[in-house]
């Protein structure tokens, strides 16, 4: 790369940074009430914490941890792993404000919400489903032969569709390496994995699949090479609940959010139990 063009990459990955960076008296609100039925208050009241961890333009990744007294379940929720999907981190703050209000559960939770995973590509204009690097972040994470059967499945069933990129190794991009890292620090029973438009639920791994929240209703759409689902559900043994909205620039109504997360907490109630060894 010539020295102009790493003058410009340097600022245009400045300018990303700084449109979610808390700097100069900014705050990640500033950026994020640009998302579909977010407003000022809801974001604030959400109360994201800078994780430390930073997307390919430099964008900080944030976090928000709600715990609920003697919790034993462990909890990861994350949104907009696609970042053309901006509903999916709206429902994922909607919840973390749920999260928040007494709930009667016989297995107290830990949530550990991560509603922007994507913000390069949530940020750009327009939105795009891959990071800034071109690579679908779903299709990144380490499952066996990865080499083989993510590029094999890039080539001869996307015939190389530059949105479903898989990358050139596993991990090999920031923000999954950052949600991998968290998986491994966090160890968490349940993955939840918001995406949209195609307003189904999927799920993968063990346990008994929910057979609906809200008016989502259970249809597993498959396995792909990479994807969250194959990688925590199928290979680390972690139940993972693939919730597809039916929009991804609307959000469903409130009513329809709070009763997806009240059958999710039925389902866990019921369903869903953390192993005493894993407990911590």
């Amino acid at each position: 790369m010539s020295r102009a063009g790493r003058r410009t990459a340097a600022l245009l990955a400045l300018l990303a940074a700084a449109s979610l960076a808390p700097a100069q008296g900014r705050t990640p609100c500033d950026s994020l009430v640009r998302l579909p039925n977010v407003s000022a208050a809801l974001c604030r009241q959400a109360a994201l914490v800078d994780s430390g961890a930073r997307s390919v333009r430099g964008v900080p990744l944030y976090l928000r941890d709600v715990v609920q007294p003697k919790a034993t379940m462990r909890v990861l929720v994350a949104g907009a792993i696609h970042g053309d999907e901006l509903s999916s981190a709206s429902a994922a703050l909607h919840w973390i404000r749920l999260a928040g209000e007494p709930a009667r559960l016989a297995q107290p939770v830990h949530w550990r919400f991560i509603p922007l995973l994507n913000p390069d590509g949530a940020l750009a204009r327009p939105p795009r489903r891959t990071n800034a690097n071109g690579v679908d972040l779903n299709r990144n994470f380490p499952t066996p032969d990865w080499a083989r059967e993510a590029q094999v499945y890039w080539e001869k069933r996307t015939r190389r569709d530059r949105r479903r990129w898989p990358g050139p190794q596993p991990l090999s991009e920031p923000e999954s390496r950052f949600l991998h890292q968290q998986m491994e620090a966090f160890q968490p029973h349940l993955i939840v994995s918001i995406h949209a438009p195609y307003g189904v639920l999927d799920f993968d791994g063990p346990s008994v699949p929910p057979s609906r929240l809200g008016r989502l209703y259970l249809d597993q759409v498959g396995i792909f090479p990479g994807s969250l689902g194959n990688y925590g559900g199928l290979h680390r043994g972690v139940p993972v609940v693939t919730i597809e909205l039916p929009s991804a620039l609307r959000t469903p109504l409130e009513a329809e959010m709070r009763q997806m997360w009240l059958d999710l907490l039925r389902w866990m109630d019921e369903r869903l139990l953390a192993p005493a060894s894993m407990s911590r």
